[in-house]
């Protein structure tokens, strides 16, 4: 039987940063009509691997091939040139100007004198479009798209030209479940025209579900080739960390103490509406429910970012009214948002500014801030977290994903909040980073710390809540402890089956 010729090939790619080796001779190929996942935790290598391939950087030694033809990637255009196409998880289209522009950015089709062919522009786009099943045409403004359907037009863009590998980069973090069905299907038809795909992603279910083979990187070294057919959830883990995960379900091993915070009746509009809970000291609760239920809300109302239409919040027993983040941080409440680089970083700050922002006057000597004492706050939570970062002066932007959350993580820890509240902690987070968190998170609570988790992945809130709040439609469905728990119960209460149960 002949060998199949690879679409693309990476052959001992090495790349050195200052103080960091990121890529350690790195090999790696994907096959025509292949979905090949490359896994890893974050600051593996993957990233780093990817922007070598695209032209952004150029690497120390090694060579890409592409269909058996040695290519030097000097630009991202040069690489699309060549039939290497990217899907990133972090957008780049221009908000103001329409979807055709953006998916033909650069390679505008042209009439004669050199004007755009408009017609021809927009018609060549909503053919594509036709495919992907969406429901705008060539000439909506992204800008005024969601941030699932503007993950649709970047995918839009890996149609326009003759691919012979395209990369995926995290695609299904913004899509809901119907969106990622057209996104597989788009793959499936991607396959079939002997394209090959690079994808990469945390989500377990969606590799075993797609992927043909799973290469693993770690530590800035190739690690090993799985048959996706081959292996199981618990192998790979193995191959990215090198240990065996803790994927038990949370057993408290301490006594709660008081309750630190209560809320009766609270709303907000149509947003949510009654909702009644209570979170003791040394105690976890999480919050589990569909895009929509009013979760993160909740989150922001007790954080000061929106106003209650009614209801009351008590502290310690004592009532309290917020109406900013300020009285928030003030009270003792801290929260970790869903979106890390909106709202939870200045990615172009350092690290160690990023971690003590919120308590910089209280770290002032005089008018200046002690600087001794911003980085030993900053070093505390790079051990504690393992964030994994040359040192404090590496800009934040920098970052991975996963090294990103962490240093929102520690800024708020390092506050020493009475209530932490946490918005999807581990979203775009390898598997290996989750578990550090989920016993972080765990570990605060053993240390007397009220903790709100806001997660929309089942195992997460299984695994560090001591009791689960589900709700439907703006309103708590039901409350359930961990003991009495199932999956079938926790959806039947997400889907508004089975009745409303308020008790908090």
């Amino acid at each position: 039987m002949t060998e199949q010729i690879p679409a693309l090939r990476l052959e001992g790619i090495v790349k050195t940063f200052p103080g960091v080796r990121a890529l350690d001779g790195v090999s790696f190929s994907v096959l025509p009509g292949e979905v090949h996942a490359l896994m890893g935790e974050n600051g593996a290598g993957k990233s780093t691997l990817m922007k070598v391939l695209g032209g952004i950087y150029q690497p120390d030694d090694g060579r890409i091939i592409v269909n058996k033809m040695p290519a030097v990637m000097t630009s991202p255009l040069e690489a699309k040139a060549k039939g290497i196409v990217f899907i990133h998880q972090e957008l780049s289209l221009a908000e103001e100007l329409s979807v055709a522009e953006n998916i033909y950015l650069g390679e505008l089709p042209r009439k004669r004198f050199g004007l755009v062919d408009w017609t021809k522009l927009e018609a060549q786009t909503n053919e594509i479009l036709a495919r992907l099943k969406v429901g705008f045409d060539a000439k909506t403004r992204v800008g005024d798209l969601s941030i699932a359907n503007q993950q649709m037009v970047e995918i839009a863009r890996a149609l326009t030209v003759d691919s012979k590998a395209v990369i995926f980069d995290e695609p299904t973090a913004s899509l809901t479940d119907a969106e990622k069905v057209v996104l597989f299907d788009v793959i499936a038809d991607l396959q079939k025209a002997g394209v090959g795909i690079i994808y990469i992603s945390h989500r377990m279910e969606e590799i075993f579900k797609i992927t043909d083979r799973i290469s693993v990187l770690r530590d800035g070294q190739y690690r090993g080739t799985l048959k996706t057919a081959e292996t199981n959830e618990e192998e790979v883990t193995q191959l990215m960390i090198g240990r065996k995960l803790d994927l038990s379900r949370n057993v408290r091993h301490h006594e709660l103490g008081r309750v630190a915070l209560e809320v009766r009746d609270l709303s907000c509009g149509e947003l949510f509406r009654d909702v009644s809970f209570e979170v003791r000291s040394g105690e976890v609760v999480g919050f589990y429910g569909l895009v929509g239920a009013g979760r993160t809300e909740i989150a922001e109302t007790l954080f000061g970012l929106r106003d209650p239409s009614a209801g009351t919040i008590l502290l310690n027993g004592e009532e309290v009214r917020i109406h900013s983040p300020a009285d928030a941080i003030a009270k003792g409440i801290s929260l970790v948002p869903e979106d890390r680089k909106g709202q939870g970083l200045v990615l172009g700050m350092n690290c160690r500014d990023n971690m003590t922002l919120p308590q910089v006057d209280d770290l002032k000597a005089g008018p200046f801030v002690a600087e001794g004492s911003e980085i030993a706050i900053f070093d505390q939570y790079r051990d504690k977290l393992d964030i994994r970062t040359p040192g404090w002066k590496q800009i934040v932007g920098n970052l991975s994903g996963g090294n990103q959350q962490k240093i929102v993580i520690g800024k708020w820890l390092s506050m020493h909040p009475n209530v932490l509240i946490v918005d999807e902690p581990t979203r775009g987070i390898d598997v290996g980073s989750k578990s550090e968190i989920h016993n972080l998170i765990r570990d605060l609570a053993a240390q007397g710390y009220a903790v709100i988790v806001i997660s929309s992945e089942m195992p997460e809130v299984l695994h560090v809540s001591d009791r689960i709040i589900a709700m439907y439609s703006g309103q708590i469905t039901r409350t359930f402890t961990a003991e009495e728990v199932t999956e079938d119960n926790l959806i039947q209460a997400i889907s508004g089956i089975g009745g409303s149960d308020r008790a908090a």
